[in-house]
């Protein structure tokens, strides 16, 4: 699949906003997986798409150098105040419909591409990890910073935005295509 054809099958499905990754930038680094570890997101252990479940931070490099070429996915909601969590919990829910679409067109076209989700896993109520496998593991796609990477700087590393001012919320996503054997 090329790039372009990624690109158009965003645009169709309708993020607010996209880029071309600068792979440059793709360099997961322990202090990322850090936070992880302290709590920050209180996933840290309880899911198969969170650290420790999905690899380390050199398996998680060595994976990301295998890749030419990515995308970067935004969908951008705007909020009465900056504690509105309906609409960021709107624009969470929009992100992750239009990634779980993008993530199954791409599979379809190129098996081996790498879906980066925004944030933990949520299909599950309650996910089976450690005890029992993925139910969904095709729907699996841990986030980028699972991965050991600093969404804005990735972002900011590819020209992209990461803030579109005041009263917006917005969730970043990737996907990188072009696997080497």
């Amino acid at each position: 699949m090329e790039l372009s054809q990624l690109e158009t099958l965003a645009e169709q499905i309708g993020f607010s906003h996209m880029g071309r990754v600068n792979m440059a930038a793709l360099v997961p680094s322990p202090a990322v997986r850090e936070m992880c570890a302290s709590g920050r997101c209180q996933m840290y252990g309880r899911s198969w798409g969170c650290p420790p479940a999905c690899g380390s931070v050199d398996e998680m490099g060595a994976q990301l150098r295998l890749y030419r070429a990515g995308l970067l996915l935004q969908t951008t909601g705007t909020m009465a105040d900056d504690f509105d969590l309906n609409a960021i919990r709107e624009a969470e829910q929009l992100h992750k419909t239009r990634f779980g679409t993008l993530a199954r067109q791409a599979r379809l076209l190129e098996p081996d591409c790498l879906p980066m989700s925004a944030g933990a896993c949520t299909r599950c109520k309650k996910c089976t990890y450690p005890s029992r496998p993925c139910r969904f593991p095709n729907q699996l796609f841990p986030s980028m910073e699972a991965r050991g990477l600093l969404v804005s700087e990735v972002c900011q590393a590819s020209g992209l935005p990461y803030y579109y001012g005041p009263k917006t919320i917005t969730y970043t996503a990737c996907i990188l295509i072009g696997r080497e054997p």
